[in-house]
């Protein structure tokens, strides 16, 4: 298959980034610097439903458009790109994709047409420690009367302080790190026993702790069957890293194309820095890596999006666009940073909040050496 967009798919990013870039880096900055207690617009969120943006995913039965991965994935580059905080990866591709595959008739009606519209948030409460481990889950749900009681902990939750639910994972049956025995629960943020704690990231996007101590929900509340989430919370994951490894490369290519405008009008010794040929080299070395990385997101969200297509043959895809758009948009904030010299770090460049962008998505489902290790063992998968 071309790696390269339809003209739809063209069509789309062009929309996503003209709208983004309306704004610029200028939207983070003024987030950041008034404290917003959000720490995103709700009325960017608003547009995106009204642009079809949010409900990208979400079959046209509950307002959505119906398109696939790939749609996702340049959205989410044009968010890479601008540093746009948005609930879109937690709300539209995360929480909507476990939603539309697992959710009864009612849970689909309930929250696939709000966050379609742009109106509702939702954030996955998964990660439990300091690193991504989608298996090492302690959370317990255990049986309460018709419902369940749920204990435990959850980190590094996505807008989890502006959701209006949360899909909480959590054991059913098993031991920690077993990949069965996982189930999901839809919470209202306001029950009794949910403590939710804001956590400002060093990118200033948003994330927050979760503390659940005696949580009782209704039977309604499982989002699916009981014990048996495993393999699509797997497969939604995928589509989450897909899409964090597309904004990895929107924010690298964003951060070099910084670089290069600042190679061709900083001046040293009476001539551009830009015709020095070390730089030149190192310029030309990082965008054929950029290209190899946005090759690598591409196919693997084909991959996703592909009838057929085995879901271990799309993991791995999806780990070696995630490996690879991690280690080449850390090497462009790097020559970013270094190309600018001194003045990089500072707060009035642009290319010091791209590094931290950069660090945060890395991160963000799982870092470069998280897929390695995925790749190198067979039961990475």
């Amino acid at each position: 298959m071309p790696l390269i967009l339809t003209d739809e798919q063209q069509m789309l990013a062009e929309a996503a980034d003209g709208l983004l870039g309306e704004q610029g880096v200028g939207a983070l900055r003024s987030l950041r610097d008034a404290r917003d207690p959000d720490g995103l617009s709700r009325d960017l969120w608003r547009t995106f439903g009204e642009m079809g943006l949010a409900g990208v995913m979400i079959d046209e039965a509950h307002g959505g458009s119906g398109l696939g991965a790939v749609e996702a994935g340049v959205i989410a580059e044009a968010l890479g790109k601008h540093l746009t905080p948005s609930p879109f990866l937690g709300s539209s591709v995360l929480g909507a994709g476990l939603i539309g595959d697992l959710g009864s008739a009612e849970q689909k009606d309930r929250w696939l047409p709000g966050v379609a519209e742009g109106e509702a948030i939702l954030a996955l409460a998964l990660e439990e420690g300091g690193r991504h481990a989608p298996h090492r889950i302690a959370a317990r749900a255990e049986r309460d009367g018709n419902g369940f009681r749920l204990n435990g902990s959850k980190a590094f939750v996505l807008d989890g302080h502006v959701a209006d639910a949360l899909i909480v994972a959590a054991r059913t049956s098993g031991k920690v790190g077993d990949r069965e025995g996982v189930s999901l629960f839809l919470v209202d943020p306001g029950t009794a026993g949910v403590a939710i704690e804001r956590t400002a990231m060093v990118d200033a996007h948003n994330a927050a702790r979760i503390k659940l101590d005696d949580v009782r929900v209704d039977a309604d509340a499982l989002l699916g069957e009981l014990d048996g989430a495993g393999p699509t919370l797997d497969r939604v994951l995928d589509l989450g890293r897909g899409c964090a490894a597309a904004s990895l490369v929107g924010a690298g290519a964003q951060a070099f194309d910084l670089t290069l405008e600042y190679l061709r009008t900083r001046s040293q010794f009476g001539r551009a820095i830009g015709e020095f040929q070390a730089l030149q080299h190192r310029a030309a070395h990082l965008f054929t890596e950029l290209e190899i990385a946005r090759a690598a997101v591409l196919g693997a969200l084909q991959a996703l999006d592909r009838p057929g297509v085995a879901p271990a043959q799309a993991a791995r895809a999806v780990a070696v666009a995630k490996a690879k758009a991690g280690q080449v948009a850390e090497l462009a904030v790097q020559e970013a940073v270094q190309m600018h010299g001194g003045v990089g770090m500072t707060d009035e460049f642009d290319v010091g909040l791209y590094m931290k962008r950069v660090r945060v998505l890395n991160e963000t489902l799982g870092d470069v050496g998280h897929h390695q290790e995925a790749l190198a063992t067979a039961d990475g998968w």
